[in-house]
C-alpha cells in the first residue's frame, strides 16, 4: 500500500513476518476486494472491520 511503500525492502519483510495468517503483508486487491463488499452489501453498517491477519500492534 502507499502508507508502507515508502520503507526499504527489509522494513516490510519484517513487518510482514509478524502477521499471524497469512504470514505476508496485505495485498492491495484484498483491501479492494473487502470495498468492494461493503459497497454492495446494504446491510453492513458503521462496523469497524480489520483487516491486518490478526497482527495487532503494541501502543507506543
Amino acid at each position: 500500500t502507499p502508507m508502507l511503500a515508502g520503507l526499504p525492502e527489509e522494513a516490510r519483510k519484517s513487518l510482514g513476518a509478524q502477521v499471524p495468517h497469512p504470514n505476508r503483508l496485505g495485498r492491495p486487491s484484498e483491501y479492494a476486494a473487502l470495498v468492494g463488499h461493503i459497497v454492495a452489501n446494504p446491510m453492513l453498517n458503521g462496523e469497524v472491520i480489520r483487516l491486518d491477519g490478526a497482527l495487532r500492534m503494541a501502543p507506543r
